[in-house]
């Protein structure tokens, strides 16, 4: 571990860096779903009270 680079060295591994591809980023439909939350999930008196504090916000 005790390997000495020169200045060269150090920017030609972070313009091949640079200039790599960016990695793709997978879309997991599993992932995407367990993140959204349906209205169905939240108990009524939850979505209540949601509703009168965003009532209250806008006013």
């Amino acid at each position: 571990m005790n390997q000495k680079y020169n200045i060269s060295d150090i920017l030609d591994a972070v313009n091949e860096i640079n200039n790599s591809k960016p990695f793709k980023k997978i879309k997991d439909p599993t992932v995407q779903k367990s993140k959204e939350i349906l209205n169905k999930d939240i108990p009524p008196s939850t979505l209540k009270l949601i509703e009168e504090a965003e009532k209250n916000i806008k006013n």
